[in-house]
């Protein structure tokens, strides 16, 4: 894959240098290039990376049952990744980590009892949000960053466009207009990323074959995991009403009215019985009944 810049690459140096870093959970939606950010970080400021993944590889739940103390997990995991893992000059990176609570809760320990192991967690926002049941979550001891997808500067980075991007942000920065063949020529890459998006593989898809029809079948995919992921964290009987808020979206996103508002969806379930399966509870009475 083609190194691309992400704006996230600047946030983590800094983690790495600062005295008072945490374990870090870098969470984000699917397909936003969690872990193409943090392994591309890693290779370049770290002898090396000792990578885990928690879908790929089951068993790894098993090595944190028993004990998640730093000086137990530390031994086996250098065993796991086939290398020594070194304070200061190894990021230890858990992929996944919404399928393992205890490995979520072990970088409490890591904060406390060896914060010179440097740790970069990365999970769906939806798992780690909801998959939480039986460990406690490590309040206080994680620093907490969410990855979006790439916008509009990373996009024009990403076509090689490092110039216009010095340009505009000249030109905004002295409060002048962009020169007219210089905004054209932005206004047109604009529009290209309003229809190819900010998710990582649609770009490089695009940077490398200009094909809208294939960027189109790869945003197709992508949504359609977002489909299956709901699914994962609701009961069969809460999956029907919860795509139908989600795909209620795009409709609603063409109205004046700029918030969602869950009576438009299906007034015979109405707005309570809707929200239960996104937020977990029921609806309180105090809730608008019109709007989210």
């Amino acid at each position: 894959m083609s190194i691309m810049y992400r704006k996230i690459f600047k946030f983590l140096e800094a983690w790495k240098k600062s005295k008072y870093r945490k374990p870090l959970i870098l969470q984000g939606a699917r397909q936003v290039g969690k872990t193409y950010a943090i392994l591309e970080f890693g290779r370049k400021n770290y002898e090396n990376v000792a990578y885990f993944n928690f879908e790929t590889n089951p068993k790894l739940n098993d090595t944190f049952e028993e004990n998640i103390s730093p000086e137990y997990l530390i031994p086996i995991l250098s065993h796991i990744a086939g290398k020594t893992i070194i304070r200061e000059k190894t990021l230890i990176v858990f992929d996944e980590v919404q399928l393992c609570e205890r490995a979520l809760t072990s970088l409490k320990y890591f904060c406390e009892n060896a914060p010179d192991y440097h740790v970069i967690v990365a999970g769906s926002l939806l798992g780690v949000a909801v998959s939480r049941a039986k460990f406690s979550f490590p309040v206080g001891k994680v620093d907490i960053k969410t990855l979006y997808p790439m916008d509009m500067e990373e996009f024009l980075l990403a076509l090689g466009e490092e110039r216009l991007v010095g340009q505009i942000r000249d030109c905004f920065q002295n409060n002048i207009p962009l020169p007219a063949a210089l905004h054209e020529k932005a206004m047109r890459i604009y529009r290209q990323y309003l229809v190819v998006g900010g998710m990582p593989e649609c770009v490089l898809q695009f940077v490398q074959t200009g094909d809208y029809v294939l960027v189109r079948h790869t945003q197709d995919t992508v949504l359609t995991g977002y489909l299956n992921d709901m699914s994962k964290y609701n009961s069969l009987n809460e999956i029907k009403k919860t795509r139908l808020v989600y795909d209620n979206i795009a409709v609603q996103l063409s109205r004046k009215n700029t918030r969602f508002q869950y009576k438009l969806i299906k007034k015979a379930d109405g707005p309570r019985n809707l929200k239960m399966p996104l937020n977990g509870s029921p609806c309180p009475a105090s809730c608008p009944g019109s709007t989210g």
